[in-house]
């Protein structure tokens, strides 16, 4: 009888121990999921945030290339638009030169030239540049004469001292002579400020002279050659 009282008492002492010192296996089970719902929250945000992020730089990203190309574009426009104004610029100051100093056609008709007697004579006129170019079908002598030689060409070949070919080129001082030529080619600036030359053409035998003179418009701010 005395061991039993014993045993009762020393199971009474133990229960209290082992329930104080153990949870409920089911607030375990709530703790557990309250932290896994929590941690899979926490994630799941992350997520959504990483997921936003991600997508706004591939928008940014996107408008970056194209400003990028329209940037170019526009480079590309701007250069051509530079290209084309210096091209017209450069047609407009062509065009201005032009219109200030016209070029005219003045003497272009193929003429014929007997031997020794016969000659061609053309003005050049005041205030302008003489372009003298012309080819023959044989040799040819031009000279350039003031009015005053040209006179004494005249009287030499009047007073038959010598024929039209020797006097038009001997008879005085020429400007510019050419002798036993089958082109020329001359800008003369003389006349730029005088009304005083005359150009003249001969041969020692028949030969078709085809002239391509013109002239352009540029007067001298004082006065030129046989006049100053």
């Amino acid at each position: 009888m005395m061991a039993t009282s014993n045993m009762d008492e020393t199971m009474s002492e133990t229960e209290p121990a082992a329930s104080g010192g153990q949870l409920d296996p089911r607030l375990w089970t709530a703790a557990l999921a309250a932290a896994l719902l929590f941690t899979a929250g926490g994630i799941g945000l992350l997520y959504l945030d990483d997921t936003s992020y991600q997508n706004r730089t591939n928008q940014l990203n996107s408008q970056n290339q194209a400003l990028l190309a329209q940037h170019k574009a526009i480079q590309a426009q701007l250069a051509t638009t530079q290209t084309n104004l210096t091209a017209t610029l450069a047609e407009l100051a062509t065009v201005r030169a032009q219109l200030e100093h016209p070029d005219l056609p003045i003497w272009n008709a193929p003429e014929h030239l007997t031997a020794n007697i016969g000659y061609l004579v053309g003005g050049a006129p005041d205030t302008f540049t003489y372009h003298l170019q012309a080819k023959s079908s044989g040799p040819m002598s031009v000279s350039i004469l003031t009015i005053e030689d040209f006179a004494k060409a005249l009287d030499c070949v009047h007073s038959g001292f010598a024929n039209t070919n020797w006097c038009m080129h001997h008879s005085g001082q020429p400007v510019r002579t050419w002798n036993n030529v089958t082109s020329v080619s001359y800008d003369f600036h003389g006349a730029e400020g005088c009304a005083d030359y005359v150009v003249v053409f001969t041969s020692a035998s028949d030969v078709t002279v085809t002239p391509n003179v013109s002239v352009s418009y540029n007067p001298a701010p004082t006065t030129t050659g046989a006049c100053a």
